[in-house]
C-alpha cells in the first residue's frame, strides 16, 4: 500500500484530510520532516489562511527545496494549490514556482461576496487520472478569496463572477482549489484517484 504524507505546516485543518484518506484505506501520516516527506509514495500539501504565512512556515521548516524537488505525486489542497504557482497577490509573496502563473484576488460584484464559501460546480476541461469518474456539473466545496489562473495546466474550472482554475496539473504536481475532503462523492473520488496515480 502506498504511504501518503500530509505536510504538517501548523496552518491547516490537516485532520480532516487525513481522515478522508484513512476512510479510503490509505496509509497516511502527518509530517514536517523532510526525510519522511521525501520518502513518501505520495505527498499532500494542505493550506488554510494567508499565503505569506504559509510560505513563511515552509521556509521556517526548511521544506522549500524539499517540496520543489519531489518527483512523486504531489497534490496541493485549497491554499495548497495556490502555493504551487509562481506567486500570489496576497501579500505579494513568492510561492513554490511549480506551476506557472500568479494567483490573484477574487473580484466579485454584488450580490456575490468574498470570500467565496460554499458549493460550486466543476467543469472538466482536460482528461486526467485525477478527473476520472467526474462529470461536468459535479459539486465541490470552496472557501477562498484568491483564484488561480486558467491556463494549459487547468484540469477543471469553476465559475464565481468569472471562471477560475479549480483543478490543475503540471507533470507530477496536482492541485484542487476546493476541499476534496469536504466535497462528498466527487471529493472522495478525487482522493481515490490520487491514491491510484502511479508513484
Amino acid at each position: 500500500m502506498s504511504k501518503i504524507v500530509i505536510i504538517e505546516l501548523g496552518c491547516a485543518n490537516t485532520a480532516s484530510v487525513l481522515f478522508a484518506f484513512e476512510r479510503l484505506g490509505a496509509d497516511v501520516v502527518l509530517s514536517s520532516d523532510a526525510a519522511e516527506i521525501t520518502a513518501a509514495d505520495k505527498v499532500v500539501l494542505p493550506g488554510v489562511g494567508a499565503a505569506g504565512y504559509v510560505m513563511n512556515r515552509v521556509h521556517e521548516l526548511g521544506l522549500y527545496d524539499t517540496i520543489r524537488s519531489l518527483k512523486q505525486p504531489l497534490m496541493g489542497v485549497c491554499l495548497g494549490q495556490q502555493m504551487l504557482f509562481d506567486s500570489s497577490e496576497e501579500g505579494d509573496v513568492a510561492c513554490l514556482g511549480l506551476i506557472p502563473g500568479r494567483v490573484k484576488k477574487l473580484e466579485a460584484p454584488a450580490p456575490l461576496v468574498v470570500p467565496h464559501m460554499g458549493w460550486n460546480q466543476l467543469e472538466i476541461v482536460r482528461d486526467d487520472p485525477l478527473t476520472s469518474g467526474l462529470t461536468n456539473g459535479d459539486y465541490a466545496y470552496f472557501v477562498h478569496s484568491y483564484v488561480c489562473p486558467v491556463s494549459e495546466h487547468t484540469l477543471a474550472t469553476s465559475d464565481y463572477a468569472a471562471p477560475f482554475a479549480a483543478m490543475v496539473r503540471k507533470d507530477n504536481v496536482w492541485g484542487c482549489q476546493f476541499h476534496p475532503e469536504r466535497s462528498s462523492v466527487a471529493g472522495a473520488k478525487i482522493l481515490e484517484n490520487f491514491l491510484k496515480v502511479p508513484s
